[in-house]
């Protein structure tokens, strides 16, 4: 916790009130909830009177409590899970979804003397940058993911619908008063975009829980026992590479030793597509729910090792922030994607020992990695 006090851009003489957007809230499972529910906090303990918005699968609520020298508030609106069926009915929920965010909070920002809103929900840009004269805080945009630049990199063709949401979204860019990115690679995709260094402080995440001396890892499931267990825990969406996963996967266990299971404790299209494609091939692994927060660390702990990924198009568009709690974990990990991605830089670090890193398509380096990684000899589950 005292890293995010330390790494706090609101000043307490200025702007003791604070507003903070973001989309699902814990016990949901969302990470930018989790992050902003720290955030706000932090902040709150620090003097700052917090305003938190966000979204429930539940019911509804308003909660008022005294946190350290501060207060935070939390407001959450209970609302419907993303619809998946259909890009017109994503961008619907989006556009409605926001706007309950605004209509909801409207008091508090209007009074805020600073407003951090994120990238989850997408777009929100659209409404609290026009709106900007309402405010009389300083907005803060803090860029979780890039939108519609994600939608952009997921197509196989140009589209000039959204090249044209683009050109409006970098519009709104460039009259928010300061940026928050969770990387150097985010850095530069924002630059590039028009927004003056001057305005964007690179804030990272930080692991969501801490590894004490006391945390005790999840019990290992019985399919798993005996092998070596690498465990990807998270959303696998569609910024994440299926492709080299799936075909590296199959050659270590038609081709290689098979000594390695994969464990998915994972939610998003990635996951599913996975599940389905090792069922039909027979392939062995584990597939489970994701864990609540307060088991997060016991979980991160259970695995030999953890694997992340990332496409290409997404590099500086995405910043898988799950990386610092992998690392944390003091437990080896398995990246597939590019060098130029932050998590290159930050893993790098652990070793040639601890980090492996297998570009994007190569399903041979894969299989190869999953060898060096069954070779390593196996440590302690505390």
């Amino acid at each position: 916790m005292s890293d995010l006090l330390e790494r706090s851009p609101f000043d307490l003489a200025s702007e003791r009130r604070v507003v903070i957007i973001a989309d699902w809230l814990p016990p949901d499972f969302g990470a930018v909830g989790q992050y902003m529910q720290m955030r706000a906090r932090a902040l709150a303990e620090q003097g700052h009177d917090v305003t938190l918005l966000g979204l429930s699968s539940g019911e509804g609520s308003v909660r008022q409590e005294a946190r350290g020298k501060g207060t935070l508030t939390e407001v959450r609106l209970s609302t419907r899970p993303v619809p998946r069926h259909s890009f017109l009915a994503r961008l619907a929920w989006t556009a409605a979804t926001n706007m309950r965010l605004v209509v909801a909070g409207y008091r508090s920002l209007r009074a805020a003397d600073g407003i951090l809103f994120t990238g989850s929900p997408p777009l929100l840009i659209h409404l609290l940058a026009p709106l900007k004269p309402l405010w009389r805080g300083r907005l803060v945009y803090r860029i979780t993911d890039f939108h519609p630049e994600c939608l952009i990199a997921a197509r196989d063709r140009p589209s000039r619908a959204l090249g044209l949401l683009l050109g409006l979204t970098n519009f709104w860019r460039r009259r928010i008063d300061g940026f928050e990115v969770l990387g150097q690679d985010q850095l530069k995709r924002l630059r590039e975009t028009g927004v003056r260094e001057e305005r964007i402080s690179l804030v990272r995440d930080g692991s969501p829980v801490a590894f004490a001396d006391d945390v005790v890892a999840e019990p290992l499931p019985a399919v798993l026992k005996g092998s070596c267990v690498l465990l990807y825990a998270g959303n696998f969406g569609v910024a994440h590479d299926v492709e080299t996963v799936a075909e590296g996967y199959r050659l270590h266990h038609r081709a290689g030793t098979g000594r390695v299971r994969l464990w998915l404790s994972a939610t998003g299209a990635g996951a599913d597509d996975l599940v389905a494609r090792f069922t039909e091939q027979g392939l062995p692994f584990h597939n489970s729910h994701p864990v609540s927060l307060d088991r997060l660390a016991g979980l991160l702990r259970t695995p030999d090792a953890h694997l992340v990924t990332l496409k290409d198009a997404f590099v500086g568009f995405v910043m898988p922030s799950k990386i610092y709690a992998c690392i944390e974990s003091d437990k080896p990990v398995l990246f597939v994607g590019s060098a130029a991605s932050d998590v290159d830089f930050l893993a790098h670090a652990m070793g040639p020992d601890r980090y492996w890193r297998v570009a994007c398509g190569d399903a041979t380096g894969f299989a190869a990695a999953l060898e060096q990684l069954a070779d390593r000899p196996s440590e302690p589950r505390q």
